[in-house]
């Protein structure tokens, strides 16, 4: 806290004034004069002078102490007597771009804004004569900053031109080289917040600057890509308020889970009071419309910093970094890698609710109207929200807990770590540790059903695209005979009805993961004769010609030590074997869950990996090249929302069939076929964005992948395809 002091000016106080090299030049009487403008203010040691980001046009001379100028938790220098601070503000108003923090017991003489214009009102040739000096001396450090960075660049041989040409929405327009593109487009579109700009088809936040011509269109929460953006700054946002709350406060973004992310705090603590102060607090943050800084700096300040920090994530990611250079990411105080776009500031951030967890807390975003804000209740995630992400929450901490404990015991808990552990030659160890985890809980769920031998007859695997689940259920299959029970294999997909009495989704396009795709009135007919002991022929489909063969399958029978697996997106649904008795059956969910973070803020998505998944497979296997995949990508999740997810609850047992070397492996073969992508093809976007993410791990050749590995199933090399 300041205290003023009577604005006279002593000749103690206009000598103070000879020290600054701006006023040493000025006449004693024009020192004298100047000084009745002046007000003296005394800071205790720790005191905020002037804050972050705050808007006041003060000027500052230092006349006894020492002040240090502070950027979130880094400390860029220190000011002493006869220098100043504030000088940027007066002159053009700009926000402060930094704190200044008062070092020891700090005696300065404040010119404000106010006494500034009556100086110059009252006195104009003493105020021009000041004002050039003030500007004089901003344009030597202007210079000298000029100076430095052409130093460390290299400066260019040619100037940047004044103006470029960009193309926004079917229009040319001239811009000033280095303005924000966010400057170029709407706040809004159809309804939906403008979260980035998509410049030649790469994502990037509203502050990027344009140096180029280029093509600029809006990017918003209408696509799956502006969802992410959203939820990511609001993630970064939550951090920012805890580090407001307590410095030592650790948390640590976790896994997805529906509308929410789970978020791990560290020590013992109060979590209902910690979620309504961060909820608040985050609320005020937003409603202060923050702005977003992304700063380019040299990898070794940025692993320094993130040391000091004690974010551990960061700095060991940073020691594989292969380019000289990192941005970073913030809000305030605390710095991110910036590993994606974020909001341009705070104010756009409206559907989150944080609420306490079973052993953390849950970071709420909401449904897609709610994350932008569209939604009745002015964007805050309803009761309904709440409630699904409280139990998937549950579901998924069941799910990945095992995985992170034996993740631990490899001491790989982070994409950082994983890397360090390639470099040190433990590729062979890890890939076998990861796939005999898998294997042990596939003769965990075999045993399972074995235990329930006496009324399980139907087993039924479900889960979203590229789940992996071809292979899962050979290896199941060989588990069960390893156990005395022997499986009959059936798939859904078989039952499908004539392609012209397919349903049709929003788009007018087939839905073939819709549930009325499906014949279930013949389904439930064979399988309750199956159950029955009866002689059964299948049906079959023709993908060729799109038509259902009722009778066209094999002939199978289900005896008493057989077991009918039913493979398909429905097999969670409780309509598929409506009729049959709850403890006749026995299902699995399988998808790939647990995935390593980056840093304290970003991990890597599992419907990334899904997806990559499918790209090399559908481009090795199948002709589909990863444009296709990609553009085919939001139908499919779509249909995973509706038909999988909601039902993953009903599940006896859930296998999670992340590998955690695969993203270094499926690398070898991603990059390629996402580099065929053409620029001008709107799968682009995510084929760059995918490029990005798999660049940050080590490749690993596939030579120690097993042939019984479900990532065979996307690389090719299975032994259950022979």
């Amino acid at each position: 806290m300041a205290k003023t002091q009577p604005s006279s000016a002593p000749e103690s106080f206009v000598a103070a004034l000879v020290d600054n090299p701006l006023l040493s030049g000025m006449p004693v009487d024009g020192r004298a004069l100047l000084g009745a403008y002046l007000v003296r203010e005394s800071y205790e040691v720790g005191s905020v002078v002037i804050s972050e980001g705050a808007a006041d046009r003060d000027m500052y001379f230092v006349l006894d102490g020492t002040v240090r100028i502070e950027r979130g938790s880094l400390q860029l220098g220190t000011l002493s007597r006869g220098e100043q601070f504030g000088a940027l503000g007066l002159v053009t108003g700009s926000p402060h771009s930094a704190s200044i923090v008062a070092d020891t017991e700090l005696m300065v003489a404040r010119l404000s804004s106010r006494s500034y214009e009556a100086l110059a009102e009252e006195h104009p040739v003493l105020a021009l004569r000041f004002t050039r000096a003030l500007v004089a001396g901003l344009g030597a450090r202007l210079n000298d900053v000029s100076d430095s960075v052409g130093e460390l660049l290299h400066e260019r041989s040619l100037p940047r031109r004044i103006k470029v040409k960009v193309r926004v929405g079917g229009r040319l327009v001239e811009a000033r080289t280095g303005g924000r593109v966010g400057d170029l487009l709407p706040a809004v579109v159809q309804g939906r917040a403008v979260v980035a700009a998509l410049v030649d088809r790469c994502q990037v936040s509203l502050v990027e600057p344009i140096d180029a011509d280029c093509e600029v269109a809006p990017l918003t929460t209408s696509h799956w890509e502006g969802r992410r953006i959203y939820t990511h700054s609001v993630a970064l946002l939550l951090i920012e308020a805890a580090y407001r709350i307590d410095p030592a406060l650790e948390l640590r973004m976790a896994h997805s889970v529906g509308v929410a992310q789970r978020v791990r705090v560290t020590g013992d603590l109060d979590r209902p009071a910690l979620a309504t102060k961060l909820e608040l607090l985050m609320r005020e943050l937003a409603a202060a419309d923050a702005p977003l800084r992304e700063e380019w700096w040299t990898v070794g300040e940025a692993r320094a910093h993130f040391l000091d920090a004690g974010r551990h994530r960061a700095a060991e990611l940073l020691d594989t970094w292969r380019e000289p250079a990192v941005q970073l990411a913030s809000y305030g105080q605390v710095y991110a890698l910036r590993m994606a776009p974020l909001l341009p500031s705070t104010g756009a951030m409206t559907g989150f609710r944080v609420i306490p967890d079973q052993d953390g807390l849950l970071l709420v975003y909401g449904n897609e109207a709610q994350r932008s804000g569209d939604a009745p209740s002015g964007g805050v995630p309803d009761e309904a929200a709440v409630a699904e992400a409280i139990a998937a929450a549950q579901h998924a901490r069941s799910m990945t807990h095992a995985h992170g404990r034996w993740l631990q015991e490899l001491a790989t808990t982070s994409v950082g770590e994983f890397n360090r552990t390639c470099v040190a030659g433990d590729v062979p160890r890890l890939i076998r540790v990861a796939e005999g985890f898998q294997e042990k809980r596939i003769s965990a769920i075999a045993d399972a059903i074995l235990e329930a031998a006496d009324h399980v007859k139907v087993v039924c695997v479900a889960g979203p695209s590229s789940s992996g689940k071809t292979t899962f259920i050979k290896r199941l299959q060989v588990q069960l005979q390893v156990n005395g029970i022997h499986p009959v294999g059936v798939s859904l997909d078989d039952y499908y009805v004539n392609r012209e009495a397919t349903p049709l989704d929003a788009d007018g396009e087939y839905d073939f993961e819709s549930f009325d795709a499906l014949d279930s009135e013949l389904m439930q007919d064979h399988f309750q004769r199956l159950l029955s002991g009866e002689d059964v022929r299948l049906a079959r489909y023709d993908f060729q010609t799109g038509r259902s063969i009722r009778d066209g399958g094999r002939e199978v029978r289900v005896g008493e030590r057989d077991v009918l697996i039913l493979e398909g997106i429905h097999g969670l649904n409780p309509k598929l074997l409506k009729g049959i008795a709850a403890d006749k059956i026995f299902r699995v969910f399988i998808c790939p869950l647990a995935q390593l973070p980056f840093d304290h803020l970003t991990r890597v998505h599992a419907s990334d990996v899904r997806l990559l998944r499918r790209i090399v497979r559908d481009r090795r296997s199948r002709g589909h090249n990863a444009a296709a995949s990609i553009q085919r990508w939001p139908s499919v999740r779509r249909g995973e929302r509706n038909n999988i997810f909601p039902y993953q609850h009903h599940a006896d047992a859930v296998f999670d069939s992340s590998l955690i070397y695969e993203l270094s492996v499926l690398k070898v073969y991603a990059e390629r076929y996402l580099l065929e992508v053409p620029r001008e093809h709107s799968s682009y976007t995510t084929a760059f964005r995918l490029l990005q993410l798999v660049d940050r791990f080590i490749t690993i050749y596939p030579d120690h992948v097993p042939a019984t590995s479900i990532l065979r199933e996307f690389i090719g090399g299975s032994s259950f395809e022979r």
